[in-house]
């Protein structure tokens, strides 16, 4: 059945009829080719760039609509003059006359080399004044910023302003004292080279080893929205995933002030604390206010205060939580986390600190 379907669409008259109808659609619905239905809350089911919910996501689409109406338009002149010469000149069946041969035309020339020019330049100029107001080398005035950081195969965030740090999920607010905040990221890479992307926030900006970028951030609507590393950066490139999180300016001052608070301390998981604290998790993840200072794995102070775990790979549940901790690589084959050799009863007290850590 399918080589039947594809032996249809590779038949001539289909083959210049299905781009017509693509642009067609896109150009009278943008919508449509969104790559998953918008929530009431402004989030996206999945990534998608034609939804923008921040000032610069707003720039790349009004540029990419521009170069998609002007090709669109070239192909369908070209295509018009095409399947016109096709009708207009169609040689008769009884003629066998070589048709005229015609070796040179200065118009025709002189067209098909000025005008491309001229769009070609149109574009270079809308696409630089564009490139200009989204790169920004300097933090904008009375924003909010950053350190990210790329890691095989999550995400760290720095907040200095606030002086704590987290993993995966980045979360922003739309307002200070009523106004729109800018967001400057600093992206760095702690191992190789990556690619943050959110679709909706903004475009991709690749996170280079021994290199800082930066990236600017203007969100226009609260809501959750989902990116992801777009640069190949090894086995699990493709749940490398970035949540995040733009909250009205309440909700985001209490964020914070939640994140900056030390781990909860409850007596009643103590057996499992004891054992994490004795295990080589506190070599790699930090706890603050306890023993475990590592830097090489995520931030676990407010763990539950998440809502995925291992960069988004699954949803932050206790289930998950306990396959998570017997053995990562079930979730998440190849990931840097060893499994620790827990017995089930180990996994269970460990579990049971973890879903404290809020």
């Amino acid at each position: 059945m399918h080589r039947r379907i594809s032996a249809i669409f590779q038949s001539a008259p289909l083959r210049w009829i299905a781009p017509v109808l693509l642009i067609s659609l896109a150009l009278a619905d943008p919508g449509a080719f969104a790559a998953a239905p918008i929530c009431e809350d402004g989030a996206a089911l999945s990534p998608t760039m034609f939804a923008p919910s921040s000032k610069p996501a707003e720039l790349i689409l009004e540029i990419s609509w521009l170069v998609w109406a002007v090709c669109g338009l070239i192909f369908l002149i070209m295509e018009g003059l095409i399947i016109w010469c096709i009708f207009k000149y169609r040689r008769a069946k009884d003629d066998h006359t070589e048709a005229p041969q015609i070796y040179g035309s200065n118009p025709i020339e002189l067209a098909w080399t000025v005008v491309p020019t001229l769009i070609v330049f149109v574009l270079f100029l809308v696409t630089a004044r564009t490139i200009f107001e989204i790169e920004k080398t300097s933090p904008p005035e009375g924003s909010l910023e950053i350190t990210v950081v790329g890691h095989q195969w999550w995400w760290e965030f720095d907040y200095p302003e606030y002086g704590f740090v987290t993993a995966n999920e980045l979360h922003v607010p739309l307002t200070r004292n009523g106004k729109p905040v800018p967001i400057y990221l600093t992206l760095e890479s702690n191992d190789v080279i990556h690619s943050f992307w959110v679709p909706q926030l903004g475009g991709k900006t690749d996170v280079v080893p021994n290199h800082v970028n930066h990236l600017w951030l203007e969100p226009t609507m609260t809501g959750t929205y989902v990116g992801q590393c777009a640069e190949y950066c090894g086995t699990q490139h493709a749940n490398m995933l970035i949540t995040a999180v733009v909250h009205p300016e309440e909700e985001f001052d209490e964020w914070v002030a939640l994140q900056k608070t030390p781990a909860v301390h409850d007596e009643s998981v103590s057996v499992g604390r004891d054992l994490f604290q004795k295990t080589a998790c506190i070599n790699c993840h930090t706890i603050r206010g306890t023993v475990a200072n590592g830097s090489f794995a995520p931030d676990l102070t407010h763990l539950m205060s998440r809502s995925v775990i291992g960069a988004g790979v699954v949803s932050n549940t206790p289930d998950n939580l306990m396959t998570w901790v017997f053995d990562p690589q079930i979730l998440k084959p190849g990931c840097r986390m060893p499994s620790m050799k827990l017995d089930e009863q180990g996994v269970k007290d460990i579990v049971r600190y973890l879903l404290t850590l809020k």
